[in-house]
């Protein structure tokens, strides 16, 4: 059996929290910075990025460089990614930990060391906390682990990675397909050039607009304006007693908020013996907390928490309802750059969100042309569900040796 090396995070890493935020009292330029809920498993969602000022001098504490691992104090405790040059000039907040490994010494393997120990509960022991749960810059340093030679961390990150890359992959093809379905909705709905009687333009051919006075605009004739609550069953989430939260998977599956989205579909991680509030299979989860307006298909029957909504169509036209949301999301966004991090969106504020509603043949005919490219993204979504659910069945296996993967030349680059 190959020799492992059990060594202590502190002693093969350099690593800091994160600056306070405080926009006013802060000198130097402005940058970006990564806050904890920019930080998914494995990646970073950076569609909701804020700047504050930092000093030239602060680069070297607070910034980030490739191969940096960056770890969540607090929210989902250890949740972490590699950041790859992303953005540049990127900075952290005070919620995060950057931690650098040195040399002898792979990122790319103590990013799935980190996965599988969140996966099975050993970074529990280092949290601080009674309800709520954090992973201190001192308790991050006592983390140990056991570390083969670094040609064979190379090898097993390298085969992990590799899952991951199929994923990246996937989902950059549906973002070039979600792009295009969102860019014809734009078109159609907020410019209002859908095809005419003609084939033509209707706006921009002179088809004839009609001043509507609940949006204060002009729309076409026939159309009229509604509520989001006139076109979509909306449920709002509600919270279960904490004590009744658990990661055995006994009971209901649970999402708090958006912590556990993926780009399509959430992954399951928590559940609850007291369900409240559910949603049903294919429903939009809405994230109505920081970041609000984030989305993800349920893709089973779940309970939700006071972070997310529900919602599902009432005409069965889910796909135009997909991207009114999307549309909505530059509201949602203003909201969020007004509450900083802290944004969120009420009951009554989803509900009176309103829109210009279209004819019945218009909206069958955006259906229609949707419904093929949602099903290309729902295949790719799915496969990277089962790439998942394959790589972390690989995970334990090639990390106490019972499946092992031949060094090559090319893998201790991870």
């Amino acid at each position: 059996m190959n020799s492992l090396t059990r060594r202590k995070l502190g002693d093969i890493s350099d690593s800091c929290l994160g600056k306070m935020l405080d926009k006013e009292k802060n000198k130097g330029d402005f940058h970006p910075y990564l806050a904890n809920y920019n930080v998914r498993w494995g990646n970073f969602d950076l569609s909701d990025i804020q700047e504050m000022k930092f000093e030239d001098h602060e680069h070297d504490r607070y910034g980030l460089e490739y191969g940096d691992l960056v770890i969540c104090e607090g929210g989902e405790p250890g949740r972490c990614a590699v950041w790859r040059d992303n953005t540049p000039e990127m900075k952290i907040q005070k919620a995060l930990h950057r931690l650098r490994v040195k040399s002898g010494f792979s990122y790319d393997f103590l990013y799935y060391r980190m996965l599988l120990a969140s996966r099975t509960g050993e970074l529990q022991k280092y949290f601080i906390g009674s309800t709520i749960k954090h992973l201190t810059g001192v308790a991050l340093k006592q983390v140990e682990f056991d570390f083969p030679s670094l040609e064979r961390q190379g090898a097993i990150a390298a085969v992990l990675r590799s899952f991951d890359q199929k994923i990246e992959l996937n989902n950059r093809i549906n973002s070039e397909l979600e792009a295009m379905a969102k860019t014809l909705y734009d078109y159609w709905f907020v410019q209002f050039d859908f095809p005419d009687a003609n084939g033509k333009p209707y706006k921009a051919s002179g088809g004839k607009m009609v001043y509507n006075a609940v949006l204060k605009r002009e729309i076409p004739e026939g159309w009229r304006d509604k509520t989001l609550s006139q076109i979509a069953n909306i449920t709002m989430g509600q919270s279960p007693a904490g004590s009744s939260y658990n990661e055995e998977g006994t009971g209901t599956i649970f999402y708090q908020g958006s912590t556990d989205f993926g780009w399509l579909f959430p992954a399951t991680r928590q559940y609850t013996t007291a369900p409240s509030r559910m949603a049903k299979k294919g429903d939009i989860l809405l994230s109505v907390r920081a970041p609000v307006g984030d989305m993800n298909i349920a893709n089973t029957d779940c309970c939700i928490g006071r972070g997310l909504a529900a919602l599902n169509s009432k005409t069965g036209s889910d796909g135009f309802l997909f991207y009114v949301m999307k549309y909505f999301k530059q509201i949602f966004d203003r909201r969020n750059s007004e509450g900083t991090t802290f944004g969120s969106i009420t009951k009554n504020d989803l509900h009176s969100l309103t829109l210009a509603y279209p004819t019945a043949e218009l909206l069958e005919k955006y259906d229609e042309v949707v419904t093929n490219y949602n099903k290309m993204i729902f295949e790719r979504s799915l496969e990277n569900c089962e790439l998942v659910s394959l790589r972390d069945w690989l995970l334990p296996m090639l990390m106490n040796g019972q499946v092992t993967v031949k060094p090559s030349s090319e893998s201790n680059k991870a």
